[in-house]
């Protein structure tokens, strides 16, 4: 832990500069005296010969000792200063000033701009029409004692909402999700020709503008239910965390991944484009508001009483709505070329002494619908503090085995855009050479661990956090995060933490969709994972995520962030240095068994179908034992290798190439059934949720239709993929095998 992990409360009162300088950095020698001490000798690493295991544990406390808490405060006063919305000039200025920032450390820097498709609202409106007549003030007003919310906020929008100018009769949805939609048509109620209000939760609101359209809705209000995020939970910004009846939750309605107008190819400024006529996105008007003014609509509403678990938390009975409450709701998006911004990606490279083409990337977005101080500030700061930390060593002379690439993404929040931009955009260098994709969003609100991702990475995950200390602690985070799910009976974190399983190690969730591992995981197949730290907060997406909330509520003192910080440096460590890519690829193969398993039980389909199926899933359930097997044999192979000599440079070259081949085999070119930017067969975002991911997506989405014919087809290509995975294990095993 740093000296500096316990700012006072005074310091904290102290304004940042207005011209932030390089931040000094200690001798490393003092500073590794510092950090805690722990045994440097007798540890094996996977993927380290022992020689180099002992190297390394060194390096990582020297690692660990830079990322600090003055620093991570300095860092995010400066990029959640104000509103800094993907295309404005603002955004461009935290591009500026990380770029900044990674060239005065060292490192090599590159700006990527794209040019995409990013339509703000010309007007945005919002009135009651009966049974009283108000135009509803939409953004949030200042908040005494939080200096950065007397800035303007940024408009109340969802990004990618159709244009119009609607009246019409208001009904609750709940949560706007096909299930609703079919209790509502049992009940006899319509939406269509009518407007449609919804409770966040549950789902991507892009599903939610998606189903309220198909249901024949003209129009969609979105609001945050106090039952969620607000009062009900605790108390509101500005005496608590939770979101006040004032906050917007802003964000993208778009149900895809990058810019709608290349869907698969790079947005660069000449590329060819979609006419925006023909783009696959809402073309109702969608607007979000506060539960504020949800409640001015809502109280008014009449007609049946709503279920009883689709009542809120606003004191007054929900209705579903009648010709009592008549609503307008109008939207004038951008049109044509001004609906155009040109976004930045931004990167810092460390380039590799000994396998320069493989890559090891760690990145977070830097765009948001306010300040940004937790979404996603922090995520950037994290990244910032690990790249802070490897330039550092390396004014010692110490490089990488592997190039290290340190990015900030543009335009995450408009839908993933600018890290699936650079990805589609690098995709063959992306393929032959990414070694690992590692993210960090909202990285450092709290102190509730969780961690997600492939797990042929987590076990690395795993280990390395036995060496961190948890934030404000003298345990390891490895050890908080165990007590904590033992104490929540195995469940793991809400974003990074959708599936778990309870077991004698802490839970890793799945990734699904939602973050800028996408187009790394789900699009290419790259390993991939994320970590962070949370808590709860009403803030998400609104003007009053800023600086003064974090450091009241979210990270006070900065502990979190600088935890994260050290974390991440040693995680990406442990890549970017292994003489053979840690992967685990016999546990790989043992969940892949076990995702098949479940997976006929819960399906809804007749008793003689369901053993048609089931044949094909055991061939499923077989072929991830097979790779476990070979997994299982390789690991055992490549500890060998390893304790008894070096392994000859060109030998390493090529068991890394192959093993870096594994997961992709686990991707098909078209994608899944009408996903085709969704390649992997493992795991996708859920197509009725958005956020939630779904385990075996091809077969799922199959049995899920009913269809039980492309459930077995889906089975047998899924099937012959992990075998085909099993034999570049094999393949990576002989080229240890071979002699030196």
């Amino acid at each position: 832990m740093s000296t500096r992990a316990g700012l006072s409360s005074a310091w904290l009162a102290i304004p940042y500069p207005s011209n932030p300088v390089r931040l000094c950095m200690l001798p490393l020698g003092l500073l590794v005296t510092l950090t805690s001490s722990a045994p440097l000798t007798g540890q094996s690493i996977p993927g380290f010969a022992p020689t180099a295991a002992t190297r390394e544990l060194q390096l990582e406390r020297r690692l660990q000792a830079v990322p600090d808490t003055l620093s991570a405060q300095i860092f995010t006063r400066v990029l959640a200063a104000k509103p800094h919305v993907a295309g404005t000039p603002a955004q461009k200025e935290t591009a500026d000033y990380v770029l900044r920032q990674m060239a005065s450390w060292g490192l090599d820097t590159q700006r990527v701009a794209f040019r995409v498709y990013l339509p703000y609202h010309d007007s945005t409106i919002v009135e009651q029409m009966t049974p009283t007549r108000a135009r509803l003030t939409l953004e949030e007003p200042p908040v005494p004692g939080d200096p950065t919310t007397i800035l303007k906020p940024w408009p109340a929008m969802n990004g990618g909402s159709g244009k119009g100018d609607v009246t019409a009769s208001l009904v609750y949805v709940n949560q706007g999700l096909p299930a609703d939609y079919l209790l509502l048509d049992s009940l006899g109620i319509s939406v269509h020709g009518k407007i449609a209000i919804a409770r966040y939760g549950d789902s991507f609101r892009g599903i939610k503008a998606r189903e309220a359209e198909a249901h024949g809705a003209i129009g969609l209000l979105l609001y945050s239910d106090p039952k969620d995020d607000g009062f009900v939970v605790g108390p509101v910004y500005p005496e608590g965390p939770m979101r006040n009846p004032q906050e917007v939750q802003r964000g993208s309605i778009y149900n895809g991944d990058g810019d709608p107008t290349t869907p698969d190819w790079p947005s660069t400024v000449n590329a060819r484009r979609v006419h925006e006529d023909s783009l696959d996105v809402s073309h109702i008007p969608v607007v979000p508001i506060g539960y504020g003014n949800a409640e001015i609509l809502m109280k008014e509403m009449r007609g049946a009483v709503v279920p009883t678990r689709w009542q809120g938390g606003m004191r007054f009975d929900y209705h579903l709505g009648d010709s009592s409450v008549q609503v307008r709701v109008a939207v004038w998006p951008e049109r044509g070329q001004r609906a155009y911004k040109t976004i930045y990606d931004t990167f810092g490279r460390l380039r590799g002494s000994d396998f320069p083409d493989e890559m090891v990337i760690i990145g977070g977005h830097r765009d948001a619908w306010g300040p940004g101080a937790d979404d996603n500030v922090s995520g950037t700061v994290s990244v910032m503090e690990a790249a802070r930390a490897w330039a550092a060593v390396a004014h010692e002379g110490f490089r990488p085995k592997r190039t290290i690439v340190f990015a900030t993404w543009d335009a995450e929040e408009w839908g993933l855009v600018g890290s699936t931009e650079w990805v589609q955009l690098m995709r063959d260098s992306l393929r032959v050479g990414a070694v690992a994709y590692f993210n960090q969003d909202e990285s450092a609100a709290g102190r509730n661990f969780s961690a997600g991702g492939t797990a042929s990475l987590q076990g690395l995950v795993r280990d390395v956090t036995k060496t961190v200390q948890m934030p404000g602690d003298t345990a390891s985070i490895y050890a908080r995060w165990s007590q904590a799910q033992a104490g929540r009976g195995g469940r793991a974190g809400r974003r990074r933490g959708a599936v778990s399983r309870a077991g004698i190690e802490p839970a890793l969730g799945d990734l699904g969709g939602g973050s800028d591992f996408s187009g790394f995981y789900n699009y290419l197949g790259i390993p991939s994972i994320e970590t962070g730290f949370g808590g709860r907060a009403g803030w998400y997406h609104s003007a009053y995520d800023t600086y003064t909330a974090m450091e009241r509520f979210g990270d006070p003192g900065y502990l979190s962030h600088a935890a994260e910080g050290r974390l991440a440096a040693v995680i990406v460590a442990r890549l970017a240095d292994a003489d053979v890519i840690p992967y685990d690829n016999a546990a790989l193969g043992a969940y892949l068994a076990q995702l098949a398993n479940p997976i006929v039980p819960g399906a809804r389909i007749t008793e003689p179908n369901l053993a048609r199926i089931a044949r094909e899933l055991n061939d499923v359930v077989q072929a991830g034992t097979e790779l476990r097997a070979a997994g299982q044999r390789f690991n055992t192979v490549r500890d060998s290798a390893l304790s008894v000599g070096p392994i000859g440079a060109a030998t390493l070259s090529q068991v890394n190439h192959e093993l870096r081949q594994v997961e992709q085999r686990l991707t098909r070119p078209e994608g899944l059934r009408g996903r085709p930017f969704m390649k992997n067969l493992v795991f996708a975002s859920d197509r009725d949720n958005g956020y939630a991911n779904i385990a075996l997506p091809g077969i799922s989405e199959a049995l899920r239709d009913n269809d039980v014919e492309r459930a077995r087809r889906e089975a047998r290509d899924l099937a012959a993929r992990i075998r085909a995975a099993a034999a570049t294990v094999v393949a990576a095993t002989r080229a240890v095998l071979q002699p030196r």
